[in-house]
């Protein structure tokens, strides 16, 4: 895959992205369960990818075509965003996506292409496709999508005063990389990240300085399975600005996806409830120095199967 060389973002992108998604998305809720939850379940499109892709389309010209490839969550935040803000934009996913996913990308007016058996396969395409004019839009490696993540954690400021420990997913790292952004301006946040253990690609990243090829395993938590594009910027980003990387289980997935429906009545997809699994486990520290801990429930874009599978 060709090297891309992608501009770092800092924390003054932040503050520029939050004026944008701001004008469009109204806050979403923290509820008090045990741990704070913050709800990006609650987004228009069921997860906080939107509101990378809103920072990202917003500097796009309404003449330019993007195109981005997706494991479902992203293409849908591209697709919301290129409807609100009139642009043109294509969709990679590969054919393995979340039928519920997939569902809800027929309902925008963009072009769906559904390539490769898996992720990494529909972002090389993705990246083909870019090469003939338009602008390949990552759902990590792009600073203004990096940015519009991190304005969860300007959300964060309002709702949760520090100290803080805010715990999120971490897929290709762009979540995290924003978060990072956000915090690296506090004294009194951390940012903790967390990978299935059947794919901990960011943090094989991080250990070696580069992208390091993974033989990903199966896991219910599809939306942060991949390998890293070469010479993404959130590997430094999350090596200098996240406090902690660590793993969960396929079981202590599947365990918080039943617990916030048991408790909290919350759907939440495998990814998006990876957070509040390592909370869950006691993998996080919620009684310590660091404060109140806030995991970020990011995603419900589950297929109803799955769903009642991890139900039963």
């Amino acid at each position: 895959m060709t090297h891309r060389v992608v501009r770092t973002p800092s924390p003054d992108d932040v503050d520029k992205a939050a004026d944008i998604v701001s004008s469009v998305l109204s806050p979403t809720p923290v509820l008090d369960g045990g741990c704070r939850l913050k709800l990006e379940t609650w987004q228009p499109t069921g997860s906080f990818k939107v509101r990378g892709a809103l920072a990202a389309l917003a500097s796009v010209d309404a003449g330019d075509e993007v195109v981005t490839a997706s494991a479902g969550n992203h293409g849908l935040g591209i697709a919301f965003a290129a409807t609100r803000l009139g642009r043109r934009a294509t969709v990679v996913v590969p054919t393995t996506a979340s039928e519920a996913k997939v569902a809800a990308l027929r309902r925008f007016d963009v072009t769906l292409v559904q390539h490769g058996a898996g992720y990494d396969e529909a972002e090389a395409h993705a990246l083909e496709l870019a090469r003939r004019g338009a602008r390949y839009v990552s759902p990590y490696n792009d600073p203004d999508v990096i940015a519009g993540q991190g304005t969860l954690g300007k959300e964060l400021d309002a709702q949760c005063p520090g100290p803080l420990t805010v715990v999120c997913a971490v897929g290709g790292g762009g979540l995290a990389s924003g978060l990072g952004l956000w915090a690296a301006t506090r004294d009194d946040v951390r940012v903790v990240g967390v990978e299935p253990e059947a794919a901990p690609a960011v943090a094989a990243a991080v250990r070696a300085g580069h992208p390091v090829p993974l033989d990903l395993g199966e896991t219910v938590a599809d939306g942060i399975t991949a390998n890293l594009e070469p010479g993404s910027v959130t590997i430094d980003l999350v090596a200098r600005h996240v406090d902690r990387l660590l793993t969960v289980t396929e079981d202590e997935i599947a365990e918080a996806v039943r617990h916030l429906v048991r408790a909290h009545g919350i759907v939440a997809e495998g990814a998006g409830a990876a957070a509040y699994a390592a909370v869950l486990a006691g993998k996080v520290d919620t009684g310590g120095e660091d404060g109140r801990v806030v995991a970020v429930v990011s995603g419900r874009n589950i297929a109803l199967g799955t769903l009642a599978r991890l139900l039963a």
